[in-house]
């Protein structure tokens, strides 16, 4: 588990209960890595460019990023099309992790590049299960290096 060990999650969640559930249930699976959480989309993008107040921040080598859809100002398919498009961001893996299973948003997902679409189950116990079995997968994912 080494390689994944230096991977920081960023964690695109706007409910702070969410977040805090994700982070819990990541934690319990033995994923130790950094986790940054922002709660809007436009602050995600900020964050990537290190634009705004994230203008000092540091680059990481390695970053895989967690993104719910459903975010004041900036939604997810905005941030995972700005992600996309741009050379220097465009390799980042960005696992979708949202409420909706309609079949035409999972779609236009991997269409913008999502690597992996996971469903919140609305369930707390099917969402636990959920991301615990997320914070399984995840060591396991290569992380390419930032460009």
């Amino acid at each position: 588990m080494p390689e994944f060990e230096d991977v920081t999650i960023l964690l695109v969640e706007d409910d702070p209960g969410h977040a805090r559930l994700i982070e819990k249930n990541l934690r319990r699976s033995s994923v130790t890595n950094s986790i940054v959480q922002i709660s809007d989309g436009q602050s995600a993008v900020d964050f990537l460019f290190r634009r705004g107040d994230y203008s000092h921040r540091r680059g990481v080598p390695r970053l895989l990023m967690l993104l719910d859809l459903n975010l004041p100002g900036l939604d997810g398919y905005q941030v995972l099309r700005r992600v996309k498009e741009d050379p220097s961001t465009r390799r980042i893996p960005i696992v979708v992790l949202t409420t909706t299973e309609d079949r035409q948003e999972v779609d236009r997902c991997y269409e913008l590049g999502c690597s992996l679409f996971v469903t919140k189950p609305v369930d707390y116990a099917d969402l636990t299960d959920t991301l615990r079995r997320l914070g399984q997968v995840l060591p396991i994912l290569k992380v390419p290096m930032a460009v």
